[in-house]
């Protein structure tokens, strides 16, 4: 079976580079497939799961918006973040999801709505991903 180099590197340095068979995530356009020999692609990225396949398994890591890089023999994401399942901390994201919910509800006009739905979104994906 053929493989792509998959790297994913965010500002505090590399989080991943190993080989897969395919790649799927969520760009801003909609849900991208990325098997080996895939035209060359640039595509901005949304707060989701990047699901990485390989040997009839699944790695997932959660990443917080970026741009993904698409070459025929690799591709490269550059994120803002990007988490294992193992480096999720479940119960401080449980307080995050928490929080920004609760700003999201108060009616205040000070509460910077958009910021608050950001961090409900980064929240809701990091527990999806840890789960």
């Amino acid at each position: 079976m053929k493989t792509l180099t998959v790297s994913v590197v965010t500002p505090d340095g590399p989080v991943l580079e190993e080989d897969y068979e395919m790649v799927s995530c969520k760009a801003e356009t909609g849900e991208l497939g990325i098997l080996p020999g895939h035209i060359p692609l640039v595509a901005p990225l949304t707060i989701s799961a990047v699901r990485l396949k390989r040997n009839n398994g699944e790695d997932r890591l959660a990443i917080n918006g970026g741009f993904m890089e698409v070459r025929p023999d690799k591709v490269t994401i550059l994120a803002q973040s990007a988490e294992k399942p193992s480096d999720i901390n479940i119960a401080r994201a449980e307080e995050a999801k928490s929080r920004a919910e609760r700003r999201l509800q108060s009616k205040q006009d000070n509460v910077d709505f958009q910021r608050a739905e950001l961090a409900l979104k980064r929240a809701l994906n990091r527990l999806d991903v840890g789960r």
